[in-house]
Order: C-alpha cells, then sequence, then structure tokens
C-alpha cells in the first residue's frame, strides 16, 4: 500500500498544469479522488506507456530508418565423399505358385475333406461335387473332337488328289464319256476322268463239277486255251469257291478264279477255258469264259479345282504313282485350315471338359495352403468363382513398379530390403519389364520380387515396402544437390551447369536462359553428374576437389 502512495504522489505533479490556480486546483481534485478511482487511472496510465514502447521497437524493426534486409551467397566446395543411391517403393506380395480349382458346370457339393487355412500336399483330396452335365460336356465334347478328325482325315486324303496319280500299273482308256480336260477348266469333286486296266495279268471265271471237288486248289497250274489266239497259256489257280450253281441239266458246280500273265497279246472278252489234269485225267470247265482285267479302277478327282497339266492319254501304259492330272484346289486346302481349326478349338473344348469333370473329384495341385473355401456338402456350386485356391506361400513374389530415373540402376539379381509393417525381410529383383505405363508425365516400369517365407511371417495379399541399393561410391567427388542445375542452351537442347566462382573458366558456357539471379564472378561449367541420394550428387567430370560453388541466395534482417 505504501508503494502505491509513493507512485500517487510521484504521478501528481504531472498532471498538475503549470499555473498555480490549476495547479492547486488539480492536486485537491487528486487528493479528494477515491481511493479506488486513483488506482485504476494509474493502472491505465502505465498500460499506455508499455504499449507506446513496444510500438517504437515495432517501427524500428519493420518501418523504421534503422532497419535493413541483406541477401547473402550460399556456396559449396567440390569435396571427395561417399554417395549412395537408393530406389524405394511398394507393391503388393502374391503366392508365387497358386492353383485355383474352377467347376464350370452346375453341380452339388457332396463332400468336402479340407477346411479353411490347411495345410496339404499335391494329391490330397479336396471335395467331389455331383455334376451330371460336367460329365455331358465330356461326352459331346469327345464326339466333336472325333467327328472333326474324321473330317480332316478324309479331306487330306481328298487333297492328296490334287495330284491324281495312278495307284496301280495299268493301261489308261478314256472311254467315249471322258470329259475334256483342258489346263484352266474347273473340274468337281468326284468326277471320273479315265480307267485304268491292269493288264500285267487277266483274270478268268470257270466252272467245274462237283465231282472234281477238292481236286483244283490254289496255286494248282493249268492250261488256259484261247481259240482267238489258237494257243495254250500256262495259268495258275488263284481261288476256289465252293458255291453251288445248278446247270440246266442238273449238274452242281463250283468255281475257280484263274490267272494268266499277260505278254501284251491278252485283252478283256477274250473267250477261254481252262483245264486241269487230275490222276492223268484233264479236267474241262463246264463252259468257256471270257478273260477280264486283273484289275480295274475308276479314276476321280477327289478335289474342286482347276486343271493344272493333263497327262492322260488314251491306251497309255503307266506306272503305279505316275501323275496323271495336276488340280489347283485352293479351295480344298481353306476347307481344310477351317476344319483344322475347328479340330483345335474342339480339342481345348474338350481339355477344358475334362479338365472341369476331374475337378468334381478334386485333388490339391501343389503343396500349400487351402485359401477361400467355405462350401459346405449340399451347396449349389457357383461356376462363375473357384471353388479353393491352394497357395504354396513359402516363396512370394512382390509386383512393383520403379520410375524412369531409377530404371537403368534396378538389374536382376539385385539384393532387395522388404518391410511389411515393421516386419522384415531379404528378397531378390527377378525381372523388371522394358515396357512402361505412363501417369502424370512419368513413365514406370513393372518389377518383380521374390522373397522366401518358410515361416510365414509375410501376408500374402497384401502391401510391402522395399528399398534397394542402386549404385554406390565410396571415393568420388560430391556436390548438394542444390548446386546443380539443369538449363536450356539455345539450340533448345538441355546441359547440367554448375555456377563456378572466380575467373572466367575455360570450360564455361554462356546460358541464354537464366530462371534465377546468379551473383557477379560465378560462371556456368557443364558437368556430368552420377548417382545422387537425398542430399548430394556424383560429380564425374567438369569441376575439380575444391572449386567452390554458388548453390543459392538467403536473406536476412539487420540492424543498422
Amino acid at each position: 500500500m505504501s508503494e502505491v502512495m509513493e507512485r500517487e504522489e510521484q504521478l501528481t505533479p504531472e498532471l498538475e498544469p503549470q499555473t498555480e490556480p490549476e495547479k492547486s486546483s488539480l492536486k485537491q481534485k487528486w487528493k479528494n479522488m477515491p481511493r479506488k478511482k486513483r488506482r485504476r487511472l494509474i493502472r491505465w496510465i502505465i498500460i499506455l506507456a508499455i504499449l507506446a514502447a513496444a510500438g517504437l521497437m515495432l517501427y524500428k524493426i519493420f518501418g523504421g530508418s534503422g532497419g535493413k534486409t541483406e541477401t547473402e551467397i550460399m556456396t559449396a566446395e567440390v569435396q571427395y565423399g561417399s554417395i549412395t543411391a537408393t530406389v524405394e517403393g511398394s507393391g503388393m506380395t502374391r503366392a508365387k505358385n497358386s492353383e485355383a480349382i474352377t467347376i464350370t458346370t452346375a453341380g452339388t457339393m457332396s463332400e468336402v475333406f479340407v477346411t479353411e487355412g490347411q495345410q496339404v500336399t499335391a494329391g490330397d483330396p479336396l471335395f467331389t461335387v455331383d455334376s451330371p452335365a460336367a460329365r455331358t460336356a465330356v461326352d459331346k465334347a469327345r464326339a466333336d473332337v472325333a467327328g472333326y478328325e474324321k473330317q480332316l482325315s478324309a479331306l487330306q486324303k481328298d487333297i492328296a488328289g490334287l495330284n491324281l496319280t495312278a495307284p496301280h500299273a495299268g493301261k489308261i482308256m478314256l472311254g467315249e464319256d471322258a470329259p475334256k480336260l483342258n489346263p484352266g477348266e474347273e473340274i468337281s469333286k468326284g468326277t471320273v476322268v479315265a480307267q485304268l486296266n491292269d493288264d500285267t495279268k487277266m483274270r478268268l471265271e470257270q466252272y467245274y463239277s462237283y465231282a472234281y471237288a477238292g481236286d483244283l486248289y490254289v496255286g494248282q497250274k493249268v492250261e488256259v486255251s484261247v481259240p482267238t489266239l489258237m494257243t495254250t497259256i500256262s495259268g495258275t489257280v488263284e481261288a476256289v469257291h465252293m458255291v453251288s450253281r445248278i446247270t440246266p441239266e442238273g449238274s452242281k458246280l463250283f468255281s475257280a478264279e484263274i490267272l494268266v500273265d499277260n505278254e501284251g497279246a491278252l485283252t478283256a472278252e477274250m473267250v477261254a477255258s481252262a483245264t486241269v489234269t487230275v490222276d492223268g485225267e484233264t479236267v474241262y470247265p463246264y463252259e468257256p469264259g471270257k478273260l477280264e482285267y486283273y484289275r480295274t479302277t475308276d479314276l476321280k478327282s477327289t478335289v474342286n479345282g482347276t486343271i493344272l497339266v493333263n497327262n492322260l492319254v488314251d491306251y497309255l501304259q503307266v506306272s503305279a504313282g505316275q501323275v496323271l492330272v495336276q488340280i489347283d484346289g485352293e479351295s480344298s486346302e481353306n476347307e481344310m485350315f477351317n476344319i483344322q481349326q475347328s479340330l483345335e478349338t474342339a480339342q481345348e473344348e474338350l481339355e477344358k471338359a475334362e479338365k472341369n469333370l476331374a475337378n468334381c473329384s478334386a485333388v490339391a495341385p501343389i503343396d500349400g495352403t487351402v485359401i477361400g473355401l467355405t462350401l459346405q456338402p449340399g451347396d449349389e456350386i457357383n461356376t462363375q468363382n473357384p471353388i479353393v485356391t491352394i497357395s504354396d506361400t513359402s516363396t512370394l513374389t512382390v509386383s512393383a513398379t520403379v520410375d524412369e530415373r531409377n530404371i537403368s540402376y534396378v538389374k536382376a539379381g539385385m539384393m532387395v530390403d522388404l518391410n511389411q509393417w515393421d516386419t522384415l525381410a531379404t528378397g531378390t529383383v527377378e525381372s523388371v519389364s522394358l515396357s512402361s505405363t505412363v501417369n502424370n508425365g512419368v513413365a514406370t516400369y513393372p518389377m518383380t520380387i521374390t522373397a522366401d517365407n518358410y515361416e510365414g511371417t509375410l501376408q500374402v495379399n497384401s502391401s510391402i515396402n522395399y528399398t534397394l541399393i542402386a549404385s554406390q561410391n565410396d571415393n568420388c567427388l560430391v556436390l548438394p544437390l542444390q548446386a546443380v542445375r539443369t538449363v536450356t542452351m539455345e539450340d533448345g537442347s538441355m546441359a547440367t551447369v554448375v555456377y563456378v566462382q572466380g575467373d572466367r573458366p575455360d570450360n564455361a558456357i554462356e546460358v541464354p536462359f537464366v530462371e534465377e539471379e546468379i551473383p557477379e564472378g560465378y560462371w556456368a561449367v557443364p558437368v556430368e553428374i552420377g548417382i545422387q541420394d537425398n542430399y548430394n550428387v556424383e560429380i564425374k567430370s567438369g569441376v575439380e576437389e575444391g572449386t567452390v560453388v554458388f548453390t543459392q541466395m538467403q536473406s536476412a534482417s539487420t540492424w543498422g
């Protein structure tokens, strides 16, 4: 209280006016003022004094003639050091080996032998499904494949006829109705172009009495008489047929086929008789017969096409395999191509149907963990989704990306540090794709990382972070990143430079477009940079150790 009274008396003269009457009057008012009101007035006077002092200080700092702002040139010195470039990113983990089992036809779950999360080995039974539709699909697919195979086989035989060849030796006979096959003319499949008669041997059918049954046998020699030629030729019994031909006289006859070698004088329709000697007795046939060609074949076109070459000549003697007609069968070749395509599709469908049927009695295709099995016996199958997946999580793959700035550093075989929610692991770069995807102007490249997960510490189908050392140099020239700039030259090309302090170097260049203030006495020098980390960059060439370079301008306020 005494301190307040002292301050009251000290302040009293300041409130008094200069003239005596006024001073006396003010002093009297002050003394008559209640003490509480005098304290409040003193308190306001002190607050106003403090505010005035603070305002004066702010004025001096920000607006007064005594304060000023200075700009400081920041530099760095080229020096030897170590630098490590790392590549960081994230990706998704996947089981490296995983097999999904799907039923593509309707069915009902019959039995379930495993549970979600269970470890299984290849061959362990998983479940059975009752699906009549799956069995029907297999039967249909097999029938389709067999049908196309049959069509293809037949067409292949037909197309072999593009070069119509003689199936055996013989003589060509065109006949009166033979078509004229001029090159360039069309020919239809099934057209008979000629007859090929094998006259190297002649066939003769003879009938003998049953009284000689057993006396004629295959391979037996006979004498064949040809009245037209007034000669007898040796023949051989080729076959004996114990038929029952009854003559008008009531005799019962059997037949024998006789073959006679033809040296060129024999032809079809010649009358001939074959006699055979049995126990010194000559056995005659019931009646003479007529010689026939040993073999007769109609030569037919097996394809639709255009005649290219015609070698058919009436009565021409040809050998087996000789080309008689050449045909361009483009349409048939197209047809065969279409059938082959249909066959391949049918085979694929059969493979799918058989796999689907096999999945109805599913076994584990690989060692792994059962994932996604929620069905119970009696449940209907959803053909849109896999019933169960077996995943081998002992080895994981990480699907990640690398941006264009770091892609040149990343190579297959590099070691990678992995971190999944503070669970650490080590992986290896398995592959890096050369095909990029551009988003927001930045190209990224897919990368695959593999990692062992025998203990199951890493989660599958989850995100994971990766870090790898792209490059490392323990003894190289380095500078802060702020010291290196990319500038545009007059020809539009880009250059990497640093601004060197001192006299103009011999390798200094003029930069036409400068987008920032460069202090006097600093010269643009091109440099070759290497790897970089978050703070420094490797300088491969352009400047030497100890060179001082400009980094940035820094502003600061001072008192004058």
